[in-house]
């Protein structure tokens, strides 16, 4: 009986502080705002910031985990539609909190031919407003940013559907070209 209330008061304790936590999540970034800088390292230990892509337009996916189904879908449509979103003037990089060992043996696993950069501290994530702390665990949201030339915010993607996004960005690119 004991450890049932126990339990239950645990539970109850992590739900009221997983709304506080989303309650007071900050709305995310604006479109044309400037893209919040980074300099991180990738599985090989080489530096990238976001000034290293400037000139041509960042598909700034993060991610949850490596090696788990629904990033590892995400990832592997990216791979396959990685053509069609370089000849749109694109470069994708994806970003976790996972180490670097972890995004090398991720990416040969899956022949990613992409950059994964690792935020291990999350603090990256939380200038995208893509990072879920849970005190002890932190994890990067599946959320995307297309990153124009000039280093602006050109659009926001929150609510991805990893069976469909890669599609969605190069559609949405093909849109902003043809507008411009």
């Amino acid at each position: 009986m004991l450890l049932k209330l126990f339990f239950y008061t645990a539970v109850l304790l992590i739900a009221i502080l997983g709304y506080r936590s989303f309650a007071h999540a900050p709305h995310g970034l604006a479109i044309g705002e400037d893209a919040p800088d980074f300099t991180l390292n990738d599985a090989a230990g080489k530096s990238h910031s976001l000034s290293d892509y400037r000139g041509r337009y960042l598909v700034l996916y993060f991610y949850p985990k490596d090696d788990t189904p629904g990033c590892t879908k995400e990832a592997c449509h990216f791979r396959d539609d990685l053509s069609q979103l370089e000849k749109l003037g694109a470069k994708v990089i994806g970003v976790s909190v996972d180490s670097s060992e972890s995004h090398g043996k991720f990416a040969e696993k899956y022949k990613l031919p992409f950059t994964l950069l690792a935020d291990t501290d999350g603090k990256v994530a939380d200038s995208y407003h893509a990072l879920s702390d849970f005190f002890v665990v932190k994890i990067a949201k599946r959320h995307t940013f297309l990153i124009d030339a000039d280093g602006k915010i050109k659009k926001t993607y929150t609510n991805v559907n990893v069976s469909n996004h890669s599609q969605q960005i190069i559609d949405d690119l093909k849109t902003i070209q043809n507008m411009q």
